[in-house]
């Protein structure tokens, strides 16, 4: 069978067409997940004008990036254990399933409780996708690819708003959630057809206990992250509680993992230094990243003016620089082996770029804040995908899955923390200096505002400017922390080491299977 792919063609060098292909089904699946929460923020209005409960809404995205975090190193380890196709398949079904109950819901709880099945669904997407492209692509070819991989990423934030706000106007906020069903089923019929993985047998029984632990650890610190500062007060017994229940779940997780015959996260995995490594800056990048993607619009639309329909096209300087940067990157290391060099100089560009847009102020053009903002996506664009290039080289490929899965979480709670703790700083800067210019009530007004821009121009001249003043200041501070968040994955970097990468190339005759033994065995005692 022509588009037939199988793990064992990987070290002869796969047919490019068959990859394609195959490629195309895994991006789709993967726009999926990603796409989703972008085109759902657009119809939110809309739905709790529909749905009522208001008081509810941060939910129907809490629910989701909950479910997310914590299916995904489960799906990860169900992967390795059961076979990577079987498992990809059925978070594609439960996901669509989601969708298409939440474009059913007929109140709030009803939508908030199908989000959940939605996020389950997209925590096996987004893992499926990564370990799935690791074990057809030899790490020193992966890199072709990586372009692919920022486009998508580029496409779901830039048009995610977009298509959203017109599915939303012309067709109903429902059809929001039922615009995944054709691609769903497109992805479907695609992996059903030309992926074909060797079927595997469980040595094992599934972790249970340490899943369990997992999850309640990161619903936790999820939790924190969202809570803390907004629903809650930092220092209240809510926030408090959840801190302790999430460090004893963590210990108790440890403890199990050191003794579960197949543990969900095997902790043996964190003895490569690279891998440990990945994750830090995978962390970092993520809270760098997801910060930027919430303030900069922010910024944009309070201060300079902007329209809110196109809150995605704002963000198209620094998409555009990840995706070519990435798509270099993914060449040079494709031709060369190389890579200890980009994360270096991603973590650099992220410190410079994360300082530039500190600097901004009311004053600052949208070309000089655009320029900014290719910095940070070049930076983003050295970092995103090597980092999971990397992390997947240092492991065995029997742990392609939680490694790729390790990855992705450690990612997602970076972005979590940067969202929590830009906000946290970014209220407090923008009420204090509201209240420094017009008065202690003048910082309530700021917050009705926040957001939105009809209610901004409404504004009496003197509250807007003083707004405005108070925005700046909020970025300022956010982007700051941002920038000295990055100089810690600026440092992280330069203890990588360089670890011939698996796989095809000009390499010398024998070098494959070098980089496969030395790989997963590289560890801090180097």
């Amino acid at each position: 069978m022509a588009e037939e792919i199988k793990t064992a063609e990987v070290s002869e060098g796969v047919k490019p067409r068959s990859v394609r292909v195959v490629l195309m089904a895994l991006m789709i699946a993967m726009l999926l997940a990603m796409l989703d929460n972008m085109i759902i923020g657009t119809a939110m209005p809309t739905i709790v004008g529909e749905l009522g409960g208001l008081e509810h809404l941060s939910w129907v995205v809490t629910a989701y990036t909950l479910a997310t975090a914590a299916s995904t190193p489960i799906w990860g380890k169900l992967g390795d254990m059961y076979g990577r196709k079987g498992s990809f398949l059925t978070s594609i079904v439960i996901f669509l399933i989601g969708s298409a109950l939440s474009g059913m819901a007929q109140d709030m709880g009803q939508l908030i409780g199908f989000r959940a099945i939605q996020g389950l669904g997209a925590g096996g997407l987004m893992v499926g996708v990564m370990a799935i492209i690791g074990d057809l692509i030899p790490p020193r070819e992966r890199g072709k690819y990586q372009g692919m991989m920022a486009g998508v990423m580029a496409l779901a934030m830039i048009g995610g708003p977009l298509v959203g706000g017109t599915i939303t106007d012309h067709m109903g906020w429902r059809w929001s959630f039922y615009i995944n069903l054709p691609l769903g089923a497109v992805a479907l019929a695609m992996v059903t057809a030309v992926l074909h993985l060797p079927k595997k047998k469980a040595k094992g029984k599934i972790d249970y206990l340490g899943a369990a632990l997992l999850t309640v650890a990161i619903t936790s610190t999820v939790l924190v992250t969202t809570w803390g500062g907004t629903e809650y007060a930092w220092g209240s017994g809510e926030i408090i509680g959840l801190i302790v229940v999430g460090i004893v779940s963590i210990a108790a997780f440890l403890f199990a993992e050191t003794r579960g015959a197949e543990p969900v996260m095997p902790l043996h995995i964190f003895r490569s230094r690279n891998f440990t490594l990945m994750s830090v800056i995978g962390f970092l990048v993520g809270f760098a990243m997801f910060g930027g993607v919430l303030y900069l619009p922010l910024f944009q639309q309070s201060v300079q003016g902007a329209s809110a329909t196109n809150s995605g096209l704002l963000l198209l300087p620094m998409l555009l620089s990840m995706m070519v940067v990435s798509l270099i990157a993914g060449r040079i290391t494709t031709s060369s082996g190389k890579y200890k060099m980009f994360p270096i100089i991603g973590g650099a560009l992220m410190v410079v770029g994360m300082y530039l847009l500190a600097t901004m102020d009311t004053d600052t053009t949208r070309l000089v804040s655009g320029v900014y903002m290719a910095v940070l996506g070049a930076g983003l664009g050295f970092l995103m995908q090597i980092t999971m290039l990397v992390a997947q080289n240092s492991v065995d490929m029997k742990d392609m899955g939680v490694a790729s899965s390790s990855a992705t979480l450690f990612r997602t709670l970076g972005g979590s923390f940067g969202v929590a703790l830009m906000g946290s700083l970014f209220t407090s800067r923008v009420t204090d200096t509201m209240s420094e210019r017009l008065g202690p009530q003048a910082a309530q007004a700021a917050g009705s505002a926040q957001l939105d821009a009809a209610s901004l121009a409404k504004l009496p001249e003197a509250v807007r400017d003083a707004y405005q003043h108070a925005v700046a200041a909020g970025t300022h501070s956010a982007f700051l922390l941002g920038a000295f968040i990055a100089v810690l994955g600026f440092a992280a970097a330069w203890f990588v080491k360089e670890v011939p990468l698996r796989g095809a190339g000009p390499q010398p005759a024998g070098a494959a299977d070098d980089a496969a033994a030395q790989a997963p065995q590289e560890s801090f005692s180097h």
